[in-house]
């Protein structure tokens, strides 16, 4: 897969954990259209948790990447970290030197279990099984996104992940 190759143990990543890291990360899926690259200027009056049925699971991505902490993307998941208590472990992914575990419960906590069943729903695997995953690849992926400590904007991590 390129540059995650050697972000997690075992050197690979799954399909359906890239398809949520993708709406994680960038708010949309991977190769999605260029039309919904600002999902979120779309619609400013709609809030971010809206119905999870009303614009199917692709024009869901907007809102979920909306829901993660205003900016959306990577910033809007470390944010998301941070108010959760695990600024110090979100922290220790972004600067170089090792990565700290987040358990997956702690993941869960952070992100909320709508935008987990939503990502959940994406992805194709159960909630759990996503958790484990994420927890397990996130620490990895974020120190490969952020190589001098530098947040990339969602353009540079789609390009990375469709790398």
């Amino acid at each position: 897969m390129g540059i995650f190759d050697d972000a997690v143990p075992g050197g690979s990543i799954s399909k359906p954990i890239m398809i949520a890291l993708g709406a994680l990360l960038v708010g949309k899926l991977l190769g999605g259209g260029g039309k919904d690259e600002a999902p979120q200027a779309q619609q400013p009056n709609q809030p971010a948790n809206s119905g999870a049925d009303d614009g199917g699971l692709l024009g869901n991505l907007g809102g979920l990447a909306g829901g993660l902490g205003g900016l959306g993307g990577l910033g809007g998941l470390l944010g998301k970290l941070a108010e959760a208590g695990q600024g110090s472990v979100a922290d220790s992914w972004v600067k170089p030197g090792q990565n700290e575990p987040i358990a997956p419960g702690s993941l869960e906590n952070a992100l909320g279990s709508q935008t987990i069943s939503d990502l959940a729903r994406q992805a194709g695997i159960s909630e759990q099984e996503l958790l484990n995953q994420l927890s397990k690849v996130l620490p990895g992926v974020v120190d490969k996104l952020t190589p001098q400590g530098q947040i990339p904007n969602q353009a540079q991590i789609a390009a990375l992940l469709r790398s």
